[in-house]
């Protein structure tokens, strides 16, 4: 999808602002003489963002808006190294909550719903932004954070909460402790808005049948706003994204040039319109593809894929390169197989060895013929042989957050 003539004027104001406040990106493009684009073809020759650089310009280094200016600042979520501090004007927040109250009115919640939030407050965009969203909409909140499953199941009942917003894993956890309980009938949950990591098929209709509730996905990162600038609508063909807030490219991770709509590749992100932190080709990592076409609900925002891992989550093993996400794949034909999963690999006696842990969907599974079928389907489908150990349902760990399935102990 080629950037429009009124993206490429947005643009151009984005680098004003960003050359006229020094920041990193600012000295990139005043070192390449960059003033403005006039074309597709010049903004394709923009230098890219990376997370890098997000991390070397802490602690406001990515401040291009006046301090007085500035409201609110949040920060990535990330374990490792520097974290990033994403600055936001008034506008800024204004504009992210109209992206989210859009996402909600896709969802088709109305300001008659109840809305129970569990994803965390503080630095973390999530519990703020469906919090902010809802607000937009005039929706009545009840903003729980993450933890604390029975209090969130007692407010669930006592609140009549019809929306659920949540991470999958969460959401999935909710819906095991609700049916152990025998509380399904208390519960007046219609939908589920969730988001913040990559799930498969298999989790999706988990949750769907166990809360008896329709599930959108929806997407966004701290470093561009946040949650909410793309959702998936009730057609569930894709999310649609905000083109007047954002613009979306998608380009090979290897040769980094832009793939034609319908190929897999690595999201790039531009936004149009910020002010506290603007962001131009920000390389997020994420695995999807824009999907071409109108959609069937009849709106004209463009849609991307649900995201497929990211590059830096490929593995390599005995040679093979993968994504968990193949694995997910594999696991989602057996129907005896449940969607939570857990890889540990690890490096004995000189070589490399990978343990598939997967729970059986219920305790009538033969757990030795279905180990040797996940195995044989592995080594046809991605080349090496696992380890496969089927255990119960709900042996493996659950979280409030988002399930940490893959444990790599070569390196620990």
């Amino acid at each position: 999808m080629k950037i429009s003539t009124k993206q490429i004027e947005q643009v151009n104001n984005q680098i004003k602002a960003l050359v006229k406040a020094k920041n990193f990106y600012g000295k990139k493009l005043e070192n390449l003489g960059i003033t403005g684009i006039s074309s597709a073809e010049d903004f394709e020759n923009l230098p890219f963002s990376e997370k890098k650089d997000l991390r070397d310009a802490y602690p406001l280094g990515l401040m291009t808006a006046d301090e007085k200016d500035i409201v609110r600042i949040h920060s990535s979520s990330g374990t490792t190294g520097l974290p990033v501090i994403i600055p936001y004007t008034q506008k800024d927040v204004d504009d992210w909550g109209e992206m989210f109250k859009r996402c909600y009115e896709f969802a088709g919640v109305t300001n008659k719903d109840r809305i129970h939030i569990t994803p965390g407050y503080g630095l973390w965009t999530a519990g703020i932004g469906f919090q902010n969203g809802a607000e937009k909409l005039g929706a009545m909140v009840v903003p729980m954070g993450p933890g604390n499953t029975e209090k969130q199941l007692q407010m669930m009942q006592d609140m009549e909460t019809t929306v659920l917003c949540a991470t999958s894993s969460y959401a999935l956890l909710l819906a095991e402790e609700i049916e152990k309980r025998g509380i399904k009938d208390n519960i007046k949950l219609k939908k589920g808005v969730i988001g913040s990591e990559r799930w498969g098929e298999k989790m999706r209709k988990r949750i769907s049948n166990e809360l008896g509730i329709e599930l959108y996905d929806i997407y966004g990162l701290t470093e561009i706003y946040g949650p909410g600038i793309g959702i998936s609508c009730k057609y569930d063909t894709g999310m649609h994204y905000w083109d007047d807030f954002v613009y979306i490219e998608i380009i090979d991770p290897v040769t980094l040039k832009p793939v034609p709509d319908g190929e897999m590749g690595e999201i790039v992100i531009t936004t149009l319109v910020k002010e506290g932190a603007p962001l131009i080709r920000y390389r997020t990592h994420d695995l999807s593809r824009i999907i071409p076409g109108e959609c069937e609900c009849g709106s004209h925002f463009p849609r991307l894929d649900v995201i497929k891992g990211r590059t830096d989550d490929m593995l390599k093993i005995k040679g093979v390169n993968f994504f968990p996400s193949q694995i997910e794949e594999i696991i989602a034909m057996f129907p005896e197989a449940s969607s939570e999963y857990q890889i540990r690999i690890s490096h004995l006696d000189g070589k490399d060895t990978m343990r598939l842990y997967i729970e059986a969907s219920s305790g009538r599974v033969d757990f030795q013929e279905l180990a040797q079928k996940i195995t044989e389907t592995v080594k046809s489908k991605i080349g090496f042989k696992p380890i496969v150990k089927i255990v119960e349902l709900g042996l493996l760990p659950r979280s409030e957050k988002k399930s940490k399935r893959v444990i790599d102990e070569r390196y620990e």
